[in-house]
């Protein structure tokens, strides 16, 4: 396939915008030549994800109610990092505020776009071990719970459904994935 885009804007107008995000909405030609609209979210920030595994093999997991959803989400620790930030420093704030914990290691596992027919955000995953403990700090906007939970068990709440959130699912597959050799 060619690298040559197939869509023709017409014309885009901002329609939203606040400090996290903005949705523009085009005026288009599609492929086919039809016209249309296609509304963009453009995301101010990377969403950033850890893997925080320690040395039993156990995975630090945050729950959170999550508003979007109307219910509950357990996944790991994870946050947006400003977009001129380095995403590792991103993560290691995001780890400290969320559980405590300042790690050692650090190994970037992997980038994927989150939803890229609607939105270019960005998410950046990093695996991180060897760790000291110290206080959360918690933004006022979480009410988080934070439990260890064996590797294996996080990989099966994957497998049947219980744990959905993207950061969460690709990042541990991505350690199993590694774990296998690939």
């Amino acid at each position: 396939m060619s690298d040559i885009n197939p869509w023709t804007t017409l014309s885009s107008e901002k329609i939203y915008d606040n400090p996290w995000i903005s949705l523009t909405e085009h005026q288009v030609l599609n492929p086919s030549g039809g016209k249309g609209i296609y509304g963009e979210v453009h995301f101010k920030n990377y969403a950033i994800g850890i893997i925080a595994i320690d040395t039993d093999d156990y995975i630090f997991m945050v729950g959170q109610y999550r508003f979007p959803l109307k219910q509950y989400s357990w996944e790991i620790p994870e946050g947006g990092g400003p977009l001129n930030e380095h995403p590792l420093a991103s993560a290691k704030r995001e780890l400290l505020e969320e559980t405590g914990l300042v790690a050692k290691n650090w190994q970037e596992v992997l980038k994927m776009h989150l939803s890229n027919s609607v939105s270019d955000e960005l998410g950046i995953l990093y695996l991180a071990s060897d760790f000291e403990q110290f206080a959360s700090q918690p933004e006022e906007t979480e009410q988080l719970e934070v439990k260890k939970m064996p590797f294996e068990a996080v990989y099966q709440m994957i497998i049947n459904g219980e744990i959905t959130d993207s950061l969460t699912v690709a990042g541990i597959l991505r350690v199993k994935l590694l774990r296998a050799g690939f």
